[in-house]
Formats: structure tokens, C-alpha cells, sequence
């Protein structure tokens, strides 16, 4: 049992809906082994209770353009709580950066950023991260390929 209130039948509708959060509702019912309206009260109550939090579609960074993905490693002058904000409101506002996760350790945040190419990632280094309020020192790593990108988390099977 993963949560307080999520048992093995929850479990499994979090695996499909991981897998494909398209499919029908009735389709979901049957894969679970239950009938549609039990399943759908189930999700609904899995999406009030925080178990579930989006739904969204997966792009192909490629077919619109964003050929390059890059990993920043970004140490700020100040770890105040307030310069920590100020840092994740700043970014919130960037587009190019996709995910925003703040690390323990020598580095304080590690960003995900796309671009269109590498003269486009240097302007966004050099015009919108780097000249950042409380920002001491940046890293990047470009990304050659990726081998795994899986959504959510994993469930016991």
C-alpha cells in the first residue's frame, strides 16, 4: 500500500493511467477488473486526493524544433529562503526551462533547459540564467542522447 487511503486496485489504475492516460474510462474499468462507475469513482477520488495530478501529452521536442536539451547546474550567492524564491520565481517565467530541482550539496538548483539550437541556448545562457539576481556560478552539460524518459514513478506490480 502506497498511501494512507490507496490500496492494490488504486495501485493498478495509477500503472494504466501512467501508461496511457487516454483511454477510456470503461477501458480502465476492464483492465483493473471493475465495472465503469466504481473506476471512475476511484480515479476522481485519486485526482482530489493529490494521487493524481495532471494529464498531458508527451511532444517530441524534434518535431518542433528543440533539438537541443542541456542540464544547468546553477549555484546561487545566498541559500536565504528569499533568495531561493527569488531564484524559483525568476526561472518559473523562463520557458526554455522545463523542469527546476533544487539539490542538496555544492550545487543549489539543476535545470532542464530546451533550445532550439546552441546559438539559441547560449542567448538564454547569457541574457536570461546567468545575469539572474543572487546567480554566482553556472555549469551546463548538453545532452547527446537520451536512453530513458519514463513518466511518473514506479509501482509495485
Amino acid at each position: 500500500m502506497a498511501g494512507p487511503n490507496i490500496d492494490d486496485i488504486d495501485l493498478q489504475i495509477l500503472g494504466e493511467l501512467q501508461q496511457d492516460g487516454r483511454m477510456t474510462n470503461v477501458e480502465l474499468a476492464r483492465k483493473v477488473g471493475l465495472t465503469a462507475p466504481p473506476c471512475l469513482r476511484r480515479v476522481r477520488a485519486l485526482e482530489e486526493a493529490g494521487a493524481i495530478t495532471s494529464y498531458h501529452a508527451v511532444v517530441d521536442p524534434g518535431m518542433l524544433g528543440y533539438t537541443i536539451t542541456v542540464f544547468a547546474m546553477v549555484s546561487l550567492k545566498s541559500q536565504a529562503e528569499a533568495d531561493l524564491k527569488a531564484f524559483q520565481d525568476h526561472v518559473a517565467g523562463l520557458p526554455e526551462v522545463r523542469e527546476c530541482h533544487m539539490l542538496n550539496g555544492e550545487i543549489d538548483f539543476i535545470l532542464k533547459v530546451v533550445a532550439k539550437d546552441l546559438q539559441s541556448f547560449q542567448q538564454f545562457l547569457t541574457s536570461k540564467l546567468t545575469p539572474a539576481p543572487n546567480v554566482v556560478s553556472v555549469k551546463t552539460s548538453l545532452t547527446i542522447r537520451t536512453s530513458k524518459n519514463l513518466p511518473g514513478v514506479p509501482l509495485p506490480v
